[in-house]
């Protein structure tokens, strides 16, 4: 199906928490915004899950933008992460294509790179196997680029400046792992299929353990895009359609429902005093103030 950039509505939502939010819906209903990130201007960038189109917002326009466009890649062509690096003005994408024929079905993913202002390409990884999924992405603290691969239950490193990334980890815990995030210098993973959260400690070299389980006090069902911000993680649950943030202390994790009856929340975004999620399931990008 060939998708055009379309108009963003722009509507007003009370929530429970103070303040007043807003959601947009990208081109229309059926957009399916998977994950999303702010750019340091401000503008909000989200991939499309049933479109071969990362979409842009500028700050302040009534208008998306394609941003990326691969419909030359193959049919069903479609993103997943998305995630902004500042530093080297760099919008990272996880890119997916269906591999024509195979039973039971496969799909190639693709680590993209591409420049912030310009939208040119920068890098471009395939990851290894005979089906992937590149879902997710979190810069550590070593300014690396660290990529959970859900379907074969790894997470792979690019340094920086590198040109292709190591394998970093493989463990079983990872089998459904989607999004990761640093908190306080800590990785924390998720996995979206047995909906769990995980810490993965590290050595003095930077070599990964195993993941430690951390018990979460309520169900977090479906934990996909994640990240971190004022001492809390910030988890998009597609299954139980909540926005949760966690508050994390040793091996316990204290879950707090920002907003919930939503359909398939799948992405998240903290950026300034605003915290950022995507409902897939009715093609909106959603806004609420960010928790202290």
């Amino acid at each position: 199906m060939t998708v055009r950039a379309g108009l963003v509505l722009f509507t007003l939502s009370v929530l429970s928490v103070p303040a007043v939010a807003a959601d947009f819906v990208v081109h229309d209903a059926k957009s399916q915004p998977e994950s999303m990130a702010v750019a340091p201007d401000g503008s909000v960038i989200a991939g499309s899950a049933s479109s071969p189109f990362v979409y842009r917002v500028a700050k302040g326009a009534t208008a998306a933008q394609v941003f990326v466009d691969a419909s030359g890649e193959g049919p069903g062509t479609f993103f997943l992460g998305q995630l902004t690096d500042p530093a080297t003005a760099t919008l990272w994408t996880c890119q997916l294509t269906p591999v024509p024929g195979t039973t039971p079905p496969a799909r190639h993913s693709s680590l993209r790179g591409f420049d912030l202002a310009t939208g040119k390409e920068k890098l471009r990884w395939d990851l290894p196997g005979a089906t992937s999924t590149c879902n997710d992405f979190s810069i550590g603290p070593d300014k690396a680029l660290y990529i959970s691969d859900t379907s074969n239950a790894k997470i792979y490193r690019l340094a920086p400046g590198a040109k292709a990334p190591d394998l970093f980890m493989e463990n079983k815990a990872l089998d459904g792992i989607d999004g990761l995030t640093f908190l306080d210098g800590v990785l924390y993973v998720n996995n979206v299929i047995f909906s769990k959260l995980y810490r993965i400690p590290m050595d003095a070299s930077g070599k990964p353990g195993r993941p430690v389980d951390i018990w979460m006090d309520a169900p977090v069902r479906g934990p996909d895009g994640m990240r971190a911000a004022n001492g809390k993680l910030f988890i998009a649950a597609n299954g139980s359609g909540e926005i949760d943030a966690l508050t994390v202390t040793g091996d316990r994790a204290h879950v707090t429902v920002l907003k919930s009856g939503l359909d398939t929340p799948t992405g998240i975004e903290p950026a300034g005093d605003t915290l950022w999620f995507t409902e897939r399931g009715v093609g909106k990008l959603w806004s609420i103030p960010l928790p202290k």
